[in-house]
């Protein structure tokens, strides 16, 4: 009799248990009005948005404007660089090295307009090639990818090696095209080689949605496993590549986020 009365309290109490919770659980709504779910502070900062799509907001830092390139670019050595201005576009010089930014940046929206050769010499990786690097170290391709075959994730658009663009995008060679970049840098954890938080990018190509919210694996790299290169950094230039083909660059600017 005592293992019966026992057994019918302990399934009282649990149903009292069960009632108790789901009374707390229960939605309090019907109390709310909507004063209490609306916040006010800080204000919206505002921000001046460009005439068009492509032009820079009020809050954009201008790397590249038509002008003068050495107030925000330098060689890899910090020196001037021989890259040239012609009819207001940045174009590479074969043999030149790449340029960077002299401002460092973490994460950021990068706008940025390419555009190849008009006369189309080589096929696949040596057809208009060159690259746009964040923080130094992840790149997004920069390629003739008009009518062009390569490997796919080393085509225009994608991040180099690890992420093929969703779709071409590619406009025909001599066309200018642009890329805007929103990009997330990556937070790492303890032992400064392992990722707490990998980089993340998004990227329109001429308009087009070709990477959402994409993961990195590791830094860019030519030959190896990305993975392998992990090494704890903060921020870094944006970096342009000479790959030996005259690529040009106009309409540069850079959100910090």
């Amino acid at each position: 009799m005592k293992k019966l009365f026992s057994l019918f309290l302990t399934l009282a109490l649990a149903q009292l248990g069960v009632a108790a919770q789901q009374q707390v659980q229960k939605p309090t709504n019907d109390k709310m009005v909507p004063e209490m779910t609306e916040v006010w502070e800080p204000e919206v900062r505002i921000v001046q948005p460009g005439v068009r799509d492509s032009d820079p907001p009020s809050d954009a830092i201008i790397l590249f404007d038509g002008s003068n390139i050495n107030r925000e670019w330098e060689d890899a050595g910090g020196n001037t660089t021989k890259w040239l201005i012609q009819n207001g576009a940045l174009v590479c010089v074969k043999g030149s090295g790449i340029i960077k930014t002299k401002r460092k940046f973490g994460s950021c929206q990068l706008h940025i307009e390419w555009r190849s050769p008009s006369e189309v010499q080589g096929e696949s990786q040596g057809r208009g090639n060159s690259g746009v690097y964040l923080q130094e170290l992840y790149e997004i391709q920069v390629l003739d990818s008009y009518n062009n075959r390569t490997y796919r994730h080393g085509q225009a658009g994608s991040l180099y090696k690890q992420h093929a663009p969703l779709v071409n995008a590619s406009k025909k060679p001599g066309e200018w095209q642009s890329y805007d970049i929103v990009y997330t840098a990556p937070i790492f954890g303890s032992d400064s080689a392992t990722y707490l938080m990998p980089p993340r990018i998004t990227v329109f190509h001429n308009g087009t949605l070709i990477q959402n919210n994409v993961s990195l694996r590791g830094p860019t790299v030519y030959v190896g496993i990305p993975e392998y290169f992990v090494k704890k950094h903060g921020a870094g230039s944006i970096i342009l590549q000479d790959h030996g083909n005259p690529v040009a660059y106009r309409n540069i600017w850079i959100r910090e986020l």
